[in-house]
């Protein structure tokens, strides 16, 4: 089964033009950055992979279902971790997950040996039953990228999810999620505007502008300065 595809993509705002003949691909078992300065589209983007808005020209595929013929199909296909939190506070970490499980028709049995699964395999089964105020901000990330692996996409998408914490922890989830695409056989589309969140042997896609300006193997575009290339590419912009 396929990944996700990105053909040709454009979208508005206005008279503004936000994204513009936006193409790429991200395989299963293949992780991908998505690299851009703040305001290249990448946020933009991602409001079109998970149908907050339809684009104006181009295709996405999620799984081979086109997202615009078969949206239910395609969605069923995606986790997702936004920018921003979207976790109940009030709840403990595996109650927010049966929650999330039971928005995607899981219950019962099935819905606890998902949970316990994805939170043992993001570190977190110790901390099932704290409530998730209690957790620090890189423990809610990881409890959130369990959330959206719950009902076993097949692509997973996570825009700038490491914003805010420190540099020991946000090294950590990128680890971990690489080890998700390859472990799991995930196509992961990872929104960044940080350089060193990008591994040699990643996918990349650099964004500015709204505008993919380099499409390849991370190793290969950067050499062995991928942020002096980033800045090349994009003028420095931040």
């Amino acid at each position: 089964m396929s990944g996700l595809a990105v053909e040709s993509i454009a979208h508005m705002w206005g008279a503004k033009q936000a994204l513009e003949d936006v193409s790429f691909t991200v395989g299963r078992g293949q992780f991908c950055a998505l690299l851009g300065p703040n305001g290249a589209g990448k946020s933009t983007l991602f409001g079109l992979l998970t149908r907050l808005f339809t684009p104006r020209a181009g295709a996405i595929s999620v799984a081979g279902y086109n997202l615009q013929r078969s949206p239910r199909n395609a969605l069923r296909h995606i986790g997702v971790v936004f920018q921003q939190q979207t976790i109940d506070l009030d709840l403990t970490v595996r109650h927010n997950l049966l929650y999330f499980a039971a928005l995607h028709g899981l219950s019962g049995r099935e819905a606890e040996i998902r949970a316990t699964a994805v939170l043992e395999r993001l570190g977190m089964a110790e901390r099932a039953g704290e409530r998730a105020a209690t957790l620090n901000g890189g423990h809610r990330r990881r409890m959130e990228i369990a959330r959206a692996l719950i009902h076993k996409p097949s692509v997973l998408l996570l825009d700038e999810p490491t914003v805010g914490l420190d540099a020991a922890t946000r090294s950590a989830i990128v680890k971990h999620v690489h080890g998700l695409a390859t472990d799991e056989g995930l196509a992961v589309l990872w929104a960044t505007h940080l350089v060193d969140e990008v591994w040699p042997e990643d996918r990349l896609v650099v964004l500015h502008r709204g505008r993919v300006l380099a499409s390849g193997e991370a190793g290969v575009i950067g050499g062995a300065d991928l942020a002096g290339r980033f800045i090349a590419l994009t003028g420095g912009a931040s």
